[in-house]
């Protein structure tokens, strides 16, 4: 089922929202070569600590951390680790969910370690940029399939780039993962309409190389790309309005001044 969001319950999220983006936004302070990915684990729970803000990673289908920290060819669900230190050249990216009195937001973003080599650039920034198209179709009447078209067009079609099938976009709220799913490839026009109220994540994962998955390691959870080759992903939770997407987890208001909720909303 697909609940339609009161004001109460989108300013909620919107709340829980910048918690997110505030970890986030700290991220970029201290990732660089020699960190561990187990210190981005410790200052996102400390963060979270500090915000009043619940890891709801934690403990959803036996998962047992605040965050999912993947590398290089790691697509997702990587797990934060002590023993792997980030070198000059890595490309990271972390995903979680928060709740901050019981509404939640989702969000993931990418991070150049150091000095990235032109390849990484060029990745991140069409992954990027494919996250803004999809949220760009994300309007009352369209469909869910306009929101991946938009993506897989400028990705695959455009760039050449794997544009990942197996993991999707999602509605959030009340839990975690809601319907509808939200496919970052697809056809215009076809699937869903989408209307005034819902609560969704875009979040298109890219491969430089095949878009198929690995799920076999031996974690059960970690998903890397079948041929070794790089994997980017950039994800926000948004609000479809009347006068838009609105997006609840962005980092950088005066990039996504279109894309933000009235200050008296």
């Amino acid at each position: 089922m697909i609940t339609l969001k009161s004001d109460r319950e989108i300013r909620g999220m919107q709340k829980s929202g910048a918690v997110l983006a505030g970890m986030h936004l700290g991220l970029r302070k201290i990732i660089k070569p020699g960190i561990s990915s187990w210190d981005i684990e410790k200052f996102a729970v400390r963060y979270f600590a500090e915000n009043n803000a619940k890891p709801d990673e934690k403990g959803f289908e036996g998962y047992k951390y605040a965050t999912c920290v993947s590398i290089n060819n790691e697509i997702c669900h990587g797990f934060p680790r002590k023993d792997v230190l980030l070198k000059n050249g890595d490309l990271v990216k972390v995903d979680t969910v928060v709740s901050v009195d019981g509404y939640m937001s989702d969000s993931c973003w990418a991070y150049a370690v150091g000095d990235v080599s032109d390849e990484v650039k060029k990745l991140m920034a069409v992954t990027k940029k494919g996250l803004y198209l999809g949220i760009d179709q994300a309007v009352i009447g369209n469909r869910v399939g306009d929101i991946g078209h938009a993506i897989q067009t400028y990705v695959e079609d455009e760039n050449g780039y794997g544009d990942v099938r197996e993991y999707v976009g999602h509605g959030i709220q009340p839990t975690m993962h809601e319907d509808p799913m939200v496919p970052g490839y697809g056809t215009a026009g076809k699937g869903l309409r989408l209307r005034e109220g819902m609560t969704i994540t875009i979040e298109p994962m890219v491969n430089v190389g095949d878009w198929h998955c690995d799920s076999s390691a031996p974690d059960g959870w970690t998903v890397t790309t079948v041929d070794g080759s790089l994997s980017c992903q950039y994800e926000h939770t948004l609000v479809i309005t009347k006068d838009g997407p609105k997006i609840l987890t962005s980092q950088d208001p005066e990039t996504d001044a279109k894309y933000l909720l009235p200050k008296d909303f």
